[in-house]
């Protein structure tokens, strides 16, 4: 106990003297430099100027004291950016990369079209001819993308989708650029959606347009 003691008397003493060497002017001169450089990867040059500016008008400071949720909350409200990391660049300067979302569908918001990203997030939509799906109905993005997930699980080709209609009672249709029209049931899995692929395979089809997969177990044919 008597050496506990000693120790931290020892360590006491030791800061009281390193401190009372430490004046005034030393510590006015110990200034940090302001981060000068904030270098983003991953998106086009306009999308970059969005976000640098939005960083910007953050006031970082300095590379030691970032604020962390700050600058996660202004690069996550990007709609465009899927993941990312920082890097700290010393003695100044911070390096974000980003993965850019794919976007899988347009959709019809209160009379305006937007681009629905793979991180489920809503973009402006854009005049760059990218074929997509359009959706009709309005869904939650959650299940856009579950139903997507399952789709990319299963034989269907998604670029050949036309729309995907979603309906209340919580199922889909598919329609494809060949305006075949897949009424799925409210409960789907990749092995559904094979059997109906297979059946298309096996069946001629000449005017009929319409599968109808809602009762289960069951496979019906249409006309259109």
């Amino acid at each position: 106990m008597h050496q506990r003691k000693s120790k931290k008397i020892l360590i006491y003493f030791f800061l009281l003297v390193l401190l009372g060497s430490i004046n005034n002017n030393s510590i006015n001169n110990l200034k940090l430099e302001k981060i000068k450089n904030i270098n983003i990867f991953g998106l086009e040059k306009n999308d970059q100027k969005i976000l640098l500016y939005n960083l910007n008008n953050l006031d970082l400071k300095n590379i030691f004291f970032i604020n962390k949720k700050y600058l996660s909350n202004i690069i996550e409200s990007n709609s465009l950016v899927e993941e990312y990391n920082v890097k700290k660049k010393y003695p100044n300067s911070i390096n974000i990369n980003i993965k850019k979302t794919s976007f899988i569908a347009r959709i019809n918001k209160d009379g305006k079209f937007f681009l629905i990203g793979n991180n489920g997030k809503l973009s402006d939509n854009d005049n760059s001819g990218i074929e997509l799906p359009y959706i009709f109905g309005n869904p939650d993005i959650i299940k856009l993308l579950k139903l997507k997930k399952i789709i990319n699980q299963s034989n269907i080709d998604y670029s050949e989708i036309k729309s995907l209609y979603y309906f209340k009672s919580n199922r889909w249709d598919l329609k494809f650029k060949n305006n075949i029209l897949i009424k799925l049931p409210e409960k789907i899995d990749n092995e559904i959606l094979n059997n109906i692929i297979n059946l298309l395979k096996d069946t001629k089809l000449e005017n009929k347009k319409i599968i109808d997969a809602r009762i289960e177990n069951q496979i019906i044919i249409l006309d259109e």
